[in-house]
């Protein structure tokens, strides 16, 4: 009779354990939110990339003219340097938002290869297709960037 009790209460342990395991209430745990010190560093980037991307329609008269020259120019010049601007302000976004960022980078530097190649071409429909998708590529990246107005409220 010892034994069987003993082996019943081991079981009522072990039951009791598993239950209270499973039915514990998880640690709400809180999203990931910007530090003061990565929404720094970010709007330190966005201002040139935002100006870059007001001037990316010269980019497209340029195509259309096609002044070749100056589209490589401007390629290799103002977009080239938001581009790297762009590579730096992706180490600073939200872990979920990394991957994205990256991506359209990545689709950026293609389009923009495209259009130099349909420069250097004479190609103005293809050069005009990709000068579309850069459009587009700025837009998303900067559509995953914290707003300024949430900084600004800390100033």
């Amino acid at each position: 009779m010892a034994r069987q009790r003993s082996i019943f209460s081991l079981i009522l342990v072990l039951l009791s354990t598993f239950i209270i395991s499973c039915g514990s209430p998880s640690a709400a745990v809180a999203p990931p939110t910007y530090t003061a010190a990565q929404l720094e560093k970010i709007q330190a980037y966005i201002p040139d990339i935002q100006t870059v991307r007001d001037r990316v329609g010269e980019l497209e008269t340029l195509i259309k003219k096609s002044d070749w020259i100056y589209v490589g120019n401007f390629i290799h010049g103002p977009i080239t340097e938001a581009k790297l601007n762009l590579t730096f302000v992706i180490p600073n976004l939200l872990p979920q938002d990394q991957s994205a960022a990256r991506q359209i980078t990545r689709d950026l530097s293609n389009h923009l290869i495209k259009i130099d190649q349909a420069a250097k071409a004479g190609n103005t429909q293809l050069a005009l297709s990709n000068y579309q998708a850069v459009v587009t590529d700025l837009d998303k990246f900067l559509q995953l960037v914290p707003k300024a107005s949430s900084s600004s409220e800390a100033s």
